[in-house]
């Protein structure tokens, strides 16, 4: 694990936020922030640390950039996810899908002579039109100005480098880190290291960053947890996407089938969004241990709390309630690459942003978190965590 710098509370915990990538499933994670806002109604900015990948780097901008009035925040994510629809994320209409069809076509059978190949599958321009409504960028730095907020971090992954790059802006203490494969660079966030976090590879273009381009934070990102902890963070909360007691990547099928593309798409987005998390979790478990049982062998590395929340019911069987309220041309397209039926649901379980889905995802992520709350309100107020509690209540992880 790695080490951070000496900047730490010495009264209570410094309690960080950990957004997972997920897409749309992400709707979970307001939920659980719906819950907390209610169980803490008179608590100022709970996080001092918050770091967000993908979707999750979405709401996480949200909270920092109102971080002086963080249940404001969560109302307007609650707002925005419960009225979601597909086309303020990426063009579904039946002509941007032909098109984007036809460019494929032609780029395949001409060698590219004729069109080079397109950018991504899909054109997300919306949701920049979405987020340049909703993030108020410059309110991140007033959020770290006013005291309100020690970082924020904003997770990418460089197609020129290779590395995890967690971009993040915070109190003048916290110094830039490398690590192999992994570094935190320090800037003025903007909408584009948004749209770098949550560029999903082949969906989604990358972006520019200086002379770099970025994609989707999840896809190098094998110690999820290492940049809150360099922020200076001492008790971690998660918020994952997955089922906890599914793995969420055994479908059932007839045997000996041959899966199809929209299944081997579904399953890279899960293993993407969601593995790196559990195995961070893991070590930080042992280092943990380590610290306890012998503190002298392990100088330079401290003991971190960590509680991970996580969907009590699996996602893709709330997606098949709502897959006929997909947009026409991307259920055509789920169709023709086999994303579709009772063994393909993994991927419009993260593709679905539609109102339906979503708002059954916050509710999810709302009675998860509810009834979690003796835990997660021991965890918040930096107390021991009962045992009792994270075993009764699903969807949760003992904290460490």
């Amino acid at each position: 694990m790695d080490t951070p710098f000496e900047y730490r509370s010495v009264i209570r915990p410094t309690v960080g936020l950990v957004l997972t990538g997920g897409g749309a499933r992400s709707a979970y994670q307001v939920g659980v922030l719906v819950a907390l806002a209610e169980l803490m109604p008179r608590t100022r900015n709970p996080f001092r640390v918050i770091v967000g990948t993908s979707a999750g780097a979405i709401a996480a901008g949200v909270l920092a950039s109102e971080a002086h009035h963080w249940r404001r925040a969560v109302a307007g994510l609650e707002r925005v996810w419960a009225n979601f629809r597909s086309e303020q994320v990426f063009h579904v209409d039946p002509v941007h899908m032909l098109r984007a069809g036809f460019h494929w076509v032609l780029a395949l059978v001409s060698g590219g002579l004729v069109l080079s190949p397109p950018k991504s599958l899909l054109d997300n321009t919306p949701l920049r039109q979405l987020l340049g409504i909703h993030v108020d960028c410059a309110g991140i730095r007033r959020s770290i100005a006013r005291g309100h907020l020690n970082a924020l971090a904003l997770c990418s992954t460089s197609y020129g480098t290779g590395q995890s790059v967690a971009f993040y802006d915070g109190v003048e203490t916290i110094p830039e880190w490398a690590r192999i494969q992994r570094v935190g660079r320090r800037c003025e966030l903007t909408l584009d290291h948004l749209m770098a976090s949550s560029a999903i590879p082949l969906l989604f273009p990358p972006m520019k960053l200086g002379e770099e381009f970025f994609g989707d934070g999840a896809m190098r990102q094998l110690n999820p947890l290492s940049p809150a902890i360099h922020l200076g963070a001492d008790r971690l909360l998660i918020v994952g996407v997955r089922a906890r007691r599914q793995a969420g990547v055994v479908v059932d099928r007839p045997e000996m089938s041959m899966p199809t593309p929209g299944e081997i798409f579904g399953y890279m987005l899960d293993t993407l969004f969601t593995d790196q998390v559990y195995g961070d979790l893991e070590q930080v478990e042992r280092i943990n241990q380590l610290v306890t049982a012998a503190p002298e062998a392990a100088r330079g590395v401290r003991h971190v709390d960590t509680l991970m929340l996580a969907p009590s019911v699996d996602p893709r069987e709330i997606a098949a309630r709502h897959i006929a309220n997909m947009p026409a041309g991307l259920r055509a397209l789920l169709r023709v690459i086999g994303g579709r039926g009772a063994s393909g649901l993994q991927l419009p379980s993260y593709l679905m942003f539609e109102s339906g889905y979503t708002r059954d995802l916050i509710k999810l992520g709302y009675k998860d978190a509810m009834e979690a709350r003796t835990a997660l309100m021991a965890f918040m107020s930096g107390q021991k965590l009962p045992a009792a509690a994270a075993v009764a209540a699903p969807g949760v992880a003992q904290a460490t």
